[in-house]
């Protein structure tokens, strides 16, 4: 991994001009996704938070938590590299009002998608690890992100149980209408 610099646990920017990622770098992420608080890890191929164009290569683990969030004035894009999930879009009350499910070995799923819009979304990992490719505009304002005033904070693991199995029995009943 000496082709990427190590910024902590959980993200990894490029040190090359020239940036290639290859099955041993999806093995790493895989590998070292569970090895933070946040469950979770990434390979940055821009060269700085400043940057333009932000394109990432992210590994979420089974059990890692994405506190619902949108983005103002910014787009992103996420393409499937490994394993399932669904995506899960609320209106601003925190009710669903759609869900992508992804995967790229699976002919009835999707393997990406685009949001131009500053809509609350999230993932529910199906698999043990969900790793894709997303892309979206820097440079990266923390205060551009709004998080979910309905959902619980990060750090919050007992609301997080709580809040997980409503979202999940919500999205079984949004799969059967």
């Amino acid at each position: 991994m000496n082709k990427f610099k190590k910024i902590n646990d959980e993200v990894f920017y490029t040190k090359n001009e020239i940036t290639s990622i290859n099955y041993q770098d999806i093995n790493f992420l895989k590998s070292n996704a569970n090895k933070n608080s946040k469950k979770r890890i990434r390979i940055c191929t821009h060269s700085d938070d400043h940057d333009k164009l932000h394109e990432m290569f992210i590994a979420l683990s089974k059990s890692t938590y994405i506190r619902p969030h949108k983005h103002y004035n910014k787009s992103e894009s996420l393409h499937v590299i490994y394993g399932s999930a669904d995506v899960v879009f609320f209106d601003d009350k925190g009710d669903i009002n759609k869900i992508i499910n992804l995967s790229k070995d699976n002919p009835d799923s999707f393997f990406y998608y685009r949001i131009d819009k500053p809509i609350y979304h999230t993932f529910f990992l199906k698999s043990d690890f969900f790793i894709f490719h997303e892309t979206t505009e820097g440079p990266f304002i923390k205060t551009k992100t709004e998080y979910a005033s309905w959902s619980p904070q990060e750090n919050e693991t007992d609301k997080i149980i709580l809040f997980n199995a409503q979202i999940k029995k919500k999205i079984e009943n949004f799969y059967q209408i």
